[in-house]
């Protein structure tokens, strides 16, 4: 039976990064990768939200490297909740997300995608960093 892998990516190293390992958990589990690319829509321009051209450009990456990959684009009060709310959809059996180095004042002001997803998942959460 086959696996699936939740990603949550944005156009940037972090997303790169949970998306290179969720595409290698893919492979070895022989699953499937479905992307979740999402923005809370507060700014009138979000750097995090991709393109169709850059979403265009990872699909094609995923499948020559011979992974089915779905993408979900989605706006919402909060990113983790969106991302939660796709793996508990397609019933994922790990989410992987990029994690960012944020101060504790950080977290306390602006909140934190990854700890409401590492919270709030029924299933296992991969953490990852970009290559230093």
């Amino acid at each position: 039976m086959s696996k699936t892998i939740v990603v949550g990516w944005s156009p940037d190293a972090y997303g790169e990064a949970a998306l290179a390992r969720a595409v290698e958990e893919a492979r070895h589990r022989d699953g499937r990768v479905v992307v979740v690319n999402a923005t809370r829509g507060d700014a009138l321009v979000d750097d995090r939200y991709a393109t169709d051209e850059q979403l265009t450009a990872l699909t094609s990456r995923a499948k020559e490297d011979g992974v089915d990959v779905d993408v979900r684009r989605s706006l919402g009060a909060d990113v983790g909740d969106q991302v939660l709310a796709v793996a508990n959809e397609v019933d994922a059996d790990l989410i992987v997300i990029g994690l960012r180095r944020r101060s504790p004042v950080g977290k306390l002001i602006m909140g934190s995608v990854a700890q409401r997803i590492l919270l709030g998942a029924e299933c296992a959460v991969l953490a990852v960093k970009p290559a230093a």
